[in-house]
């Protein structure tokens, strides 16, 4: 976990001098990305909520309807898009990581090798990337993918223009 604390950190400084919000979405990663987040003192003022969306059963406890994913292959950064911004309309978040993937130690049904795995932000700014570890170790992937995953949601909320302020 503490290899994931600096990106989760950065984050945190940002949500709170912003006033911004964020929720979690993701499969493989077990609720590292969450864990992450959440480890940071002062998380309540940023953190909304989130899930570990491992099986379409999963996704549709998340109030998540299957017409969103109409036409999509699983774990592509296509799907983890409509995932993340669904989560982040039913989370009422201004961010939303979300994450899909084959952590390991064989390959998904949808014949993706062990390794791979999917983000997406949404929000203000949109931002999505595929993993490839070429690794068979289940718990290195779901770190990988956590940390690339912390590190896609910082630089979105770092590119984004600060919200405007009243006074």
């Amino acid at each position: 976990m503490r290899e994931l604390m600096p990106s989760a950190e950065k984050i945190g400084a940002m949500l709170k001098s912003r006033g911004e919000s964020v929720a979690v979405a993701e499969s493989t990663t077990g609720g590292l990305i969450s864990a992450a987040i959440l480890a940071v003192a002062g998380a309540s003022a940023y953190f909304i909520g989130g899930g570990v969306v491992y099986t379409l059963k999963g996704r549709r406890a998340l109030g998540i309807p299957d017409d969103d994913f109409k036409g999509f292959r699983s774990v592509t950064e296509q799907y983890s898009m409509a995932l993340a911004r669904r989560a982040r309309e039913r989370f009422g978040a201004t961010w939303t990581v979300a994450e899909i993937g084959a952590s390991g130690p064989t390959g998904n049904r949808y014949g993706d090798a062990a390794g791979h795995s999917c983000v997406a932000i949404a929000g203000p700014v949109e931002a999505s990337l595929t993993i490839e570890t070429g690794s068979a170790d289940r718990v290195a992937n779901m770190y990988a993918f956590s940390a690339r995953a912390l590190d896609l949601l910082a630089q979105s909320i770092a590119a984004a223009a600060p919200p405007v302020r009243e006074h």
